[in-house]
């Protein structure tokens, strides 16, 4: 890399629109983890059935299903703030209200309330992300697209990094009702940052009516070539590592790990890894382009998944731990922000949060079908067995990147390149 570039990478990495990208990626990877791992966490403590600690996962339903109101988000602005701020606005403060309602659940004892406070956590987020997703493409230039996305990925690792390592910590010393509070108070950093962002500038005209925000998007995007293909993509690409990680933490205290271990290893250390692991991805997608990033990193994820079953004939070994979870993060963080790039890369500026959503929507399927499982999975097949076939899974996923995105092919796609 030449001085001149090295110049150009660091004054995009400074810039304001990056810097927002970042926080706002902070914002969406905090509440996700308070349904899945923090959640996980205190229900295995409260008593409850591996088996429905799997089954919770339907709680993330939400993620999957947001493409059916994201273009109601498309077609209406609110009187404040512009179309993008103030949805985002509104979607920030319900979410740290249900945040905060998630607390005072009781997982053993009220179970269905516990559901439905999830659940309402679960959609605001997801509203959330629709909201995101669509000024980060709104407001980023193509080329800056995967800089961009991997800058956001580690502004959500940092989010999920407060809420699950952090949160794990703190309910060493705390009851979980508070550790749900401070979480929702968390949130605030991020209203202020709403607040004071700039609103995107979008030369193409807003939908006019409800169906032109709900069909024409899907029209749009299925009038391409290689459509089907590159949504099978997104659904199996990060299929088996999304399986694996649902049980990882009933398997860190099933081989008797503490919950202090837990959130300083797996959190605060692989994090570490995961913020290298999404610069290094967002440097080499410049380098080498999002379509070969995607097989690169798309092996790298298969083997890290199979290394937890190193951690079944290991035991409770912290360094062991420690270096799993190093190439596991790595590599997840490389993956991620590739995946993320690649959505990007796809979507038409005329119909943002409609086609994110709906490309997202796919990507969280595995983490609420798929998983649901998987608690089912692992106490059948034994931790060892099941994380070496999560770790298979992942080969329908890149053997599909042949059909769309071949390794000596374009190293990028563009919609002048996908449209039929």
């Amino acid at each position: 890399m030449t001085e001149a570039e090295k110049k150009s990478l660091i004054s995009q990495i400074g810039s304001p629109r990056m810097l927002v990208s970042m926080l706002m990626g902070f914002a969406c990877g905090l509440p996700l983890l308070l349904t899945i791992t923090v959640l996980q966490a205190w229900m295995k403590e409260e008593g409850v059935d591996l088996g429905a600690i799997g089954l919770m996962s339907l709680v993330g339903l939400p993620y999957t299903l947001k493409f059916l109101w994201a273009p109601f988000l498309d077609r209406f602005t609110l009187p404040f703030m512009g179309r993008r701020r103030g949805w985002l606005l509104v979607a920030q403060v319900c979410l740290m209200l249900a945040i905060a309602g998630l607390g005072m659940s009781q997982p053993a004892a009220r179970p269905m309330l516990m559901a439905c406070a999830a659940m309402l956590v679960a959609f605001f987020s997801a509203s959330q992300d629709i909201v995101v997703d669509a000024y980060r493409r709104e407001d980023l230039r193509d080329e800056e697209l995967g800089l961009g996305s991997s800058l956001y990925v580690n502004g959500y690792r940092v989010g999920m990094l407060l809420a699950s390592g952090g949160g794990l910590i703190m309910a060493d010393h705390m009851p979980y009702s508070q550790v749900y509070l401070v979480m929702a108070a968390c949130m605030l950093p991020s209203i202020v940052v709403t607040l004071l962002a700039r609103e995107p500038k979008v030369t193409d005209p807003h939908p006019v009516n409800m169906i032109e925000a709900g069909i024409n998007p899907l029209i749009e995007y299925f009038s391409r070539k290689n459509a089907l293909w590159m949504l099978a993509f997104i659904l199996f690409y990060k299929l088996g590592d999304s399986m694996a990680s649902t049980m990882t933490i009933p398997f860190y205290l099933e081989i008797e790990f503490t919950k202090t271990q837990i959130g300083g290893v797996v959190k605060l250390f692989g994090f570490w890894a995961t913020i290298g692991g999404t610069i290094l991805g967002g440097i080499i997608m410049l380098r080498a382009g999002i379509n070969r990033s995607l097989w690169i990193f798309g092996i790298l994820q298969a083997c890290s998944t199979a290394c937890f079953a190193i951690l079944v004939h290991t035991g409770p070994n912290v360094e062991v731990l420690a270096g799993v979870i190093a190439f596991e993060n790595l590599s997840s963080g490389m993956g991620t922000a590739a995946y993320m790039g690649f959505m990007a890369s796809i979507t038409n500026k005329k119909f943002t949060a409609t086609q994110y959503a709906l490309l997202t929507s796919l990507m969280g399927i595995p983490r609420v079908f798929a998983s649901m499982p998987t608690g089912y999975m692992a106490k059948y097949m034994g931790w060892e067995v099941f994380f070496v076939a999560c770790s298979l899974v992942a080969i329908p996923g890149l053997l599909m990147l042949i059909k769309f995105a071949p390794w000596n092919g374009p190293r990028q796609n563009s919609l002048a390149n996908l449209e039929a």
